[in-house]
């Protein structure tokens, strides 16, 4: 199958995001795969680690529409949602869009809201659409969702629930960069304002709405063998009964690492599935839908040292 749509995108994206951002090679991919399958991400790092860059420069490289809200502890439902408010003039009601009208979403620090507020996505993550006083909305195919959230700071914020976590593909850690590419980002953005628009990095929009369906439609193609499909069931209920994990991995996350396996081996430039997409993606796939027990957080145990018991434990197919 021709591959050609797909490579000519993720480097035409990886191109243009890396004006801004030096190294997070891996999470970009991950973004990356995440846009092809239409899955939602949530980045997770310390403040400055360049979560809101990274999402910003990812969305400037695309022809979609960008909105972006801030969360905050007064924000409220109908501040993303929008609301139909009475016009005196027409005499009748009229709809104020909120900023979830949009194509590719920026939730900056998702988790200062409160979780009725963080419920307003719920519906916009499962089904491109929200409801607006019985009426229905449509947001589109091409809707994206891309969260921050800082893990350090605790006051003032609200977990996410676990039925919104479970709506987002990837949960990325966004690490601190290795020293080289710290003394790359100094050199590069080291001067002149601390805060810089799109048109000061020179990202170009590269990717319209047509070549990003060309794309999506060339992943879906891609083999998945039923020894790799059984592989990837396997996994995900082999977190139901560990004895770290207090709550499994759900069945949407299983058909989720299908799709998303198929998008990652297209990146990788191949029309097949091997077992180490599938094993390179369950950290990423797993990590926020676990609940560890109460002795694996007595241990220390994280969520991804009991993804990497999950994969030494489940023989991979041949």
């Amino acid at each position: 199958m021709d591959l050609k749509p797909i490579g000519d995108l993720a480097k035409d994206i990886l191109g243009e995001v890396n004006k801004a951002i030096v190294g997070q090679a891996q999470n970009l991919e991950l973004m990356l795969t995440s846009l092809l399958c239409g899955g939602h991400v949530l980045l997770e790092g310390a403040p400055g680690s360049g979560k809101t860059l990274m999402a910003q420069a990812f969305a400037w490289s695309l022809s979609l529409e960008f909105g972006r809200i801030q969360f905050t502890p007064d924000l409220m439902p109908g501040d993303v949602i929008g609301t139909n408010l009475f016009n005196f003039q027409t005499n009748s009601f009229a709809l104020t869009k909120g900023p979830i009208f949009a194509q590719i979403l920026l939730a900056d620090e998702i988790n200062r809201a409160p979780p009725k507020t963080q419920a307003a996505l719920l519906q916009a993550m499962s089904e491109r659409s929200v409801t607006i006083d019985r009426q229905n909305y449509d947001l589109g195919e091409e809707f994206m969702v891309v969260a921050t959230q800082n893990p350090i700071e605790q006051q003032g914020t609200y977990p996410l629930p676990e039925a919104q976590l479970d709506r987002f593909l990837f949960k990325l850690a966004v690490d601190y960069p290795t020293e080289a590419e710290e003394l790359e980002i100094v050199q590069r953005h080291g001067h002149g304002q601390a805060r810089r628009e799109q048109s000061a990095y020179g990202i170009r929009a590269v990717v319209d709405r047509e070549r990003l369906a060309q794309a999506r439609e060339a992943a879906t193609q891609i083999k998945l063998s039923d020894e790799l499909a059984q592989y990837a069931v396997a996994l995900i209920r082999a977190s139901r009964g560990h004895p770290w994990i207090e709550t499994g991995a759900s069945t949407r996350a299983a058909a989720s690492l299908a799709i998303a396996s198929r998008a990652y081996a297209a990146i990788k430039g191949r029309d097949f599935v091997a077992p180490d997409d599938v094993k390179a993606l369950l950290a990423p796939l797993a990590r926020h839908r676990l609940v560890l027990s109460p002795a694996a957080d007595i241990e220390g145990i994280t969520a991804d040292q009991a993804v990497a018991e999950l994969i030494n434990q489940a023989p991979a197919p041949r």
